[in-house]
């Protein structure tokens, strides 16, 4: 049985001075983890923060990775660039990308192909608007985010890590209810087991509004193998309490 994963997401927080804090202060009170860790840091963090991990048991994970190899993109960074600050993890697809950068279905196909190739497990992001879930488009919108990725790395889509996150659960205090929530989760398995035979090795994580409290109810569905956590990864007994619950 794997492991479930815990993965937080900084998005754009952070300070020298406040990663060293948080970082410190995580590793003092983790101990000997039951499930797998990582952090997804800013990029201008990453070789700070790969320091303070060393010899840890929390992997370092990247918010973005580029569609490109190499070339005149200015701005972007590579998987072979992330991977030489030691990046495990890169979320590609997150709502946010896709809301302000207009990131469509193909490019963050693009991404995960590149970070697989860089020897980066993408953490795929998928989930519905608000509008999407009233108009009852949940299961279309996430079954047609994942096959763009499937379709693109079906040879290596075991390697991914899903991560399905309603839009109009983060950051706003709301969270999917564990029904709702495991209900989505239970739809991109069935997916991914027709894509490939391997499927019961992917993390699906949830990524709506994942706190404290509520973790330990969300992580007990069968179908919900870590979370990817937003605020809560930014205060120290939050996440130690999240990561406790991953059992």
């Amino acid at each position: 049985m794997k492991k479930k994963l815990i993965a937080g997401n900084w998005k754009m927080n952070g300070s020298l001075v406040a990663n060293e804090a948080l970082i410190k202060g995580l590793l003092t009170g983790l101990g000997t983890p039951g499930c797998q860790v990582a952090l997804c840091v800013p990029a201008v963090y990453l070789a700070q923060v790969h320091a303070l991990l060393a010899d840890s048991a929390i992997d370092l994970g990247a918010q973005d990775v580029s569609e490109h190899e190499i070339g005149a993109f200015t701005g972007e960074i590579s998987g072979a660039m992330l991977k030489e600050f030691g990046v495990r993890y890169a979320l590609v697809g997150h709502s946010e990308r896709r809301q302000y950068h207009f990131e469509t279905d193909a490019v963050v196909a693009a991404k995960a192909q590149r970070a697989l190739a860089g020897g980066i497990t993408p953490i795929v992001c998928v989930g519905e608007t608000l509008a999407e879930r009233e108009a009852g488009k949940t299961e279309e919108v996430v079954k047609r985010q994942l096959a763009a990725v499937i379709h693109t790395n079906g040879h290596c889509i075991s390697e991914i890590v899903v991560a399905y996150e309603p839009v109009w659960a983060i950051g706003t205090g709301k969270t999917a209810s564990v029904e709702q929530a495991q209900q989505v989760h239970a739809v991109l398995r069935a997916q991914l087991k027709a894509a490939s035979p391997q499927a019961d090795r992917i993390h699906i994580l949830y990524g709506g509004s994942m706190n404290a409290a509520n973790a330990a109810q969300l992580l007990a569905q069968p179908d919900i193998d870590g979370g990817l956590v937003g605020g809560a990864s930014l205060k120290v007994p939050d996440f130690l309490s999240i990561i406790a619950s991953a059992l």
